[in-house]
């Protein structure tokens, strides 16, 4: 006679709860969205974008779903932005604390973010055309870039790597 398959008795998560980590739950997202937007809309203002850079860089959301998220992000009502808006506004957001930390100053760093670069990411164009470019991967390249010259990978345009002497057998001293 036939045995029957057996049944696991551990229960199959399915549906979005399973796809998505708790850190896109809807609770989650509501804590960071009002706070996440209001400084996005602080960079973007220092950074002088105009309305459609700020939109292309929120993934083109209607106009009046984006002032509508803005007033309420700045009455304090309860906000809670999609998933792919909040990874975009950290992408911004590390973005602008990479150029204070590499650059030490928002003059600086702008001046980076704006001036042509011939870095084979940019190839030759401002990083900051990148950023607003519209898609998710523009960010998320300067921001893996600046990264990567956080972590000392290379340095920034201007930095020590540029003007510093390679080391020589002399240096080397074994003690």
């Amino acid at each position: 006679m036939p045995t029957r398959a057996h049944r696991s008795t551990v229960p199959i998560a399915t549906g979005p709860a399973f796809l998505l980590p708790d850190r896109f739950a809807p609770a989650k997202r509501r804590q960071l969205s009002a706070p996440a937007l209001r400084t996005f809309l602080t960079i973007a203002d220092r950074w002088g974008w105009a309305e459609a850079e700020r939109l292309l860089v929120l993934g083109s959301p209607g106009r009046s779903t984006y002032f509508g998220w803005v007033a309420k992000a700045r009455d304090g009502h309860d906000l809670i932005l999609p998933v792919d808006v909040l990874l975009r506004i950290s992408a911004v957001l590390g973005i602008h604390k990479a150029l204070m930390i590499l650059f030490g100053s928002e003059p600086a760093g702008l001046d980076w973010l704006t001036g042509p670069h011939d870095g084979p990411s940019f190839g030759g164009q401002p990083p900051m055309a990148l950023v607003t470019n519209g898609t998710m991967d523009g960010p998320m390249l300067v921001r893996r870039y600046l990264d990567a010259a956080r972590g000392g990978v290379f340095g920034p345009p201007g930095s020590m790597d540029e003007t510093s002497t390679p080391y020589s057998d002399d240096d080397i001293v074994i003690v």
